[in-house]
């Protein structure tokens, strides 16, 4: 089956998996999904990923975080920009979800990072996903 949004499909697993306490996840492999992984690993709310082949695309193997007595450290995860209504802001309008304790997924010029990198490297880009 063909899949015509690959960040939704990966945030979507991500979300059912830390719903059903699941301790990993298996996404399909490309260079965004790729990002979003490691802004979510460097943001603290996965423990780690790694890149696995299978000869043809590849896969990305997200192993999830919990709380010390099993709560869930993902709460919310939302999709913002897609394939049929992109979401561009500037670096000013970026929105701080949680008063700064979520973050937003960017997608920039150097590449896919988190809100706060942004606002350090004063970039705008296309407003991936939110994260609570």
């Amino acid at each position: 089956m063909a899949i015509n949004d690959p960040i939704s499909d990966m945030l979507t697993r991500i979300r059912n998996a830390a719903s059903n306490r699941a301790k990993e996840v298996t996404c399909l492999k490309s260079k965004v999904c790729v990002g979003i992984a490691s802004v979510l690993k460097d943001e603290g709310y996965i423990t780690s990923y790694e890149l696995a082949e299978d000869g043809r695309q590849g896969k990305i193997k997200i192993k999830l975080k919990y709380g010390p007595r099993g709560e869930t450290i993902l709460h919310a995860v939302k999709r913002e920009s897609k394939p049929g209504r992109r979401v561009y802001k500037g670096v000013e309008e970026i929105p701080r979800p949680l008063q700064g304790l979520g973050i937003c997924i960017v997608s920039t010029s150097k590449g896919v990072m988190s809100d706060r990198k942004c606002r350090v490297e004063r970039l705008g880009g296309e407003l991936l996903a939110q994260v609570n």
